[in-house]
């Protein structure tokens, strides 16, 4: 059952005749009556450049038309903006506030592919869409052939549209933050994104969030336009940029080599290329060897760390690029502490056999684990001095459960969560 509705009024041509007016009222009355007593949100769009005029109390637009087809219009939200990416963003947002998902398309048959061209960049998986076509005759819709494929040059200037659009959007919640160690040198760029500063408006995404997913409702498009303002404040090229695909283990892809399905380790040595770890809880880990100019990242969750996925990206450094221990610096961001994660004690048997110091409550159903330390003493483990790994300081070590305003959080937010980064690239 559709939860909102969309009737797709983009190309109307209405003019002052009394049966463009009673055609369109008829076709908007077939909606009305299949759809108003059960979808939760009735929208129309329509272009402010045709046939339009703009009602600066309402901000919105209405449509010139008959005393009886303004009123009945007055019980759909009209959606008018200049752009197709404009307004179906506008649509995304108002479905997000009231946290809808299955929305039915009227739309007539011949802007069918482009609508679903427009919906495929700026939505994901999470919502469900069926399309119906409109049916108006007697003139009343630009008279149009058929698109069935949209073309590669097509499907660019979509998105060009849409990346115009999502530039033009300030940012939201505060500025653009990155946090950065003094341990690593100026060779390097580096640094820690946290939540404030970007266009992601979802309450758990809000407001720099770096990853989409087909469980998340940031879409691809969104994402980009955040990484596009943090390479551009951050100094790094967006287009040479490379997350890990999170598998919770510790395999690592080192550039150049073929790319695992899934990694949480990235290595490289090329210059202007940009590596990246994701973090909501778990930690983004960034490496830098300024002698040999190589650099890496790691995701860590509490599997990864028992798998020792952060020794597996120093070895990667070594034997690819003859990195030695000593040379290898280590930057551990923002996480959960054990302020808030907890495992089952089965679970957090090996952290304490580790160390007795990684496990707090160790007695309880539920132990409290520290996933910083236990990262801490396996790379000691392995070799990197102790003074070359940067774990605490006044950001890097906040808990991030329990700073809402900086961090976004699994553990706090639930399934739909933001994700920060952890990046880093050698200088061109």
């Amino acid at each position: 059952m559709a939860e909102a509705v969309l009737v797709d009024l983009f190309g109307l041509e209405l003019n002052s005749q009394e049966n463009c007016h009673q055609t369109l009222l008829k076709a908007l009355n077939a909606v009305r009556y299949h759809h108003a007593g059960k979808a939760k949100f009735l929208c129309i769009l329509c272009c402010n450049n045709i046939s339009c005029e703009w009602d600066s109390e309402r901000d919105n637009c209405k449509l010139e038309t008959s005393n009886e087809l303004s009123a009945f219009l007055s019980e759909f939200e009209i959606i008018s903006n200049p752009s197709m990416a404009a307004s179906l963003y506008t649509i995304k947002q108002k479905v997000d506030e009231k946290n809808l998902s299955n929305i039915k398309v009227i739309v007539p048959v011949h802007r069918k592919t482009l609508v679903k061209a427009f919906i495929d960049q700026l939505f994901t998986e999470v919502y469900n869409f069926e399309f119906e076509d409109l049916q108006v005759k007697d003139g009343l819709l630009k008279q149009s052939t058929e698109i069935n494929v949209i073309t590669a040059p097509e499907l660019e200037k979509i998105q060009d549209e849409i990346e115009t659009y999502l530039r033009s959007l300030p940012a939201l919640n505060g500025k653009l933050t990155i946090i950065t160690s003094p341990l690593i040198p100026d060779i390097f760029i580096h640094g820690f994104t946290t939540r404030t500063g970007g266009i992601s408006y979802i309450p758990t995404l809000s407001s720099f969030n770096l990853f989409s997913s087909t469980k998340r409702r940031d879409s691809k498009a969104v994402v980009k336009e955040n990484l596009r303002r943090l390479a551009n404040t951050a100094g790094f090229n967006a287009e040479k940029f490379y997350r890990v695909k999170t598998g919770h283990a510790s395999e690592v892809w080192i550039m150049g080599k073929k790319e695992p399905e899934f990694y949480d380790g990235i290595t490289t040595n090329q210059r202007g290329v940009t590596i990246a770890a994701l973090g909501a809880d778990c930690i983004p880990i960034v490496f830098a060897d300024p002698v040999k100019k190589a650099c890496g990242v790691a995701h860590s969750g509490w599997k990864g760390t028992l798998l020792g996925v952060a020794m597996a990206t120093v070895k990667a450094m070594i034997s690819e690029y003859g990195c030695s221990l000593e040379d290898i610096i280590v930057v551990l961001g923002p996480s959960v502490g054990p302020c808030c994660f907890t495992l089952p004690r089965e679970s957090a048997h090996s952290f304490h056999n580790l160390h007795p110091a990684c496990v707090r409550l160790f007695d309880s159903p539920n132990p409290y684990i520290d996933i910083r330390k236990a990262t801490r003493i396996l790379l000691e483990q392995g070799g990197i001095l102790s003074q070359n790994i940067q774990d605490q300081s006044q950001d890097l070590n906040l808990c991030t459960s329990c700073h809402p305003e900086k961090f976004f959080s699994c553990v706090r937010d639930g399934l739909n969560f933001g994700t920060q980064i952890g990046f880093i690239s050698i200088r061109e």
